[in-house]
């Protein structure tokens, strides 16, 4: 028998009684496969070509065009329906259900959830609606976001669940390659997205004065605490009297509350102690008579003398009508955060340490969002730096 010429990768000649065949090999919906070509003379030309078409079919399997009946339409494979013949919206329903059971297993809050449901069944992500998962490409995929026209924090958000649906349908084989690593997705965005149009605008002395001299004595603990420890909301919310140390005048955090819902801090980071200043100290002994005995918060709807439940509720009852009697042109409570930060920084302090105290996972975002009030002489930071208090 003549010796068989050599093939490259991913081509065989197979021995058959009707001949010899040329067969293929390559990746399908997670299978291999393996299709006998046409009988044809075995020759260089026609090896040539059996390597060509393989790597026509891989390019279009990898960017999801590939149709198994266009190239062999008597496999048994072709006549099989195909997974990839999934619906987007169908995906995106199953995504959403499974959401629903995390929030219903505690593994997700009701907040996160409607910020899933609102990208999910939002007007951006119709316009997938009617697509099959493989035409979600990196070209495809790029020009979507593109054309998103907000900022880079919705982009990010509205990416999520779209992530998540092609994460899952890459490891259940209906996809031979998810597009969202093939695409540089930080650089799209930053690229494509709008500026903010969130303005940090901390509040002067005079302001906070102003602020805490209009709040009801049952009022005024909670935010001369905020203004003096720039907690985020739902921290603020969560604190319990056993995490504050009155030797060391420091406040644990080690909950977070959304939506209503107690929860461990997204970070490893937001775990932390915070150091209590003098004017924070006197917050909570004024407040400990108003809500000591009546349970584990520490900060209190005075109106009820219950647990904040929400950040809205805080704003709506407590802090739209301190504004309004103070005077101030309204800024939202968040901005008590910025101030504590804004106002660390002028004063001089280490912007490590204000990482920490406020946080955050490294120094990056202070430098990026406090880079105006940081002094001089830390502007360019040192690896051998340390914080200080």
């Amino acid at each position: 028998m003549d010796k068989k010429p050599a093939t490259p990768p991913g081509v065989l000649i197979r021995d058959l009684v009707s001949g010899q065949r040329i067969q293929i090999s390559f990746m399908w919906n997670a299978q291999q496969c393996r299709e006998l070509l046409p009988p044809c003379p075995i020759n260089k030309a026609s090896i040539h070509y059996a390597s060509n078409l393989r790597a026509e079919i891989k390019r279009k399997v990898t960017d999801g065009s590939f149709i198994y009946a266009e190239y062999f339409p008597e496999s048994p494979k072709a006549k099989k329906p195909s997974k990839q013949s999934a619906l987007m919206e169908e995906m995106l329903q199953k995504q959403l259900e499974l959401y629903e059971k995390q929030v219903a297993n505690g593994k997700m809050s009701p907040a996160t959830f409607r910020g899933y449901a609102k990208s999910i069944t939002g007007e951006r992500m119709r316009e997938w609606h009617g697509h099959k998962l493989t035409d979600v490409t990196p070209s495809a995929l790029r020009e979507w976001i593109s054309d998103m026209d907000c900022t880079s924090k919705a982009i990010r958000n509205m990416l999520i669940p779209l992530r998540s649906v092609m994460e899952d349908a890459l490891n259940d084989g209906l996809i031979e390659s998810n597009p969202f690593e093939r695409i540089a997705l930080v650089k799209l965005i930053r690229q494509t997205s709008k500026a903010s149009d969130y303005v940090i605008s901390p509040f002067t002395h005079t302001e906070r004065e102003a602020i805490l001299g209009a709040c009801r004595p049952d009022e005024r603990p909670t935010f001369q605490f905020w203004f003096n420890t720039g907690l985020r909301p739902g921290e603020l919310q969560a604190l319990d009297w056993k995490h504050i140390d009155w030797d060391k005048a420091t406040a644990r955090i080690v909950q977070n509350q959304v939506a209503g819902v107690i929860k461990a801090p997204k970070t490893a980071a937001g775990i932390r102690e915070v150091d209590l200043n003098a004017d924070a100290m006197e917050a909570l002994r004024i407040q400990r008579s108003i809500s000591q005995l009546k349970g584990d918060r520490v900060w209190l709807n005075p109106s009820t003398l219950e647990p904040w439940a929400t950040d809205a509720q805080v704003r709506k009852n407590a802090w739209l009508p301190i504004m309004k009697r103070s005077g101030i042109p309204y800024r939202n409570p968040y901005q008590i955060r910025h101030t504590y930060a804004s106002t660390l920084l002028t004063a001089g302090a280490n912007p490590w340490y204000v990482a920490q105290q406020l946080g955050h996972e490294d120094v990056e975002m202070v430098f990026r969002t406090y880079g105006k009030f940081i002094r001089e002489d830390f502007q360019k930071p040192k690896a051998s730096l340390k914080a200080v208090k």
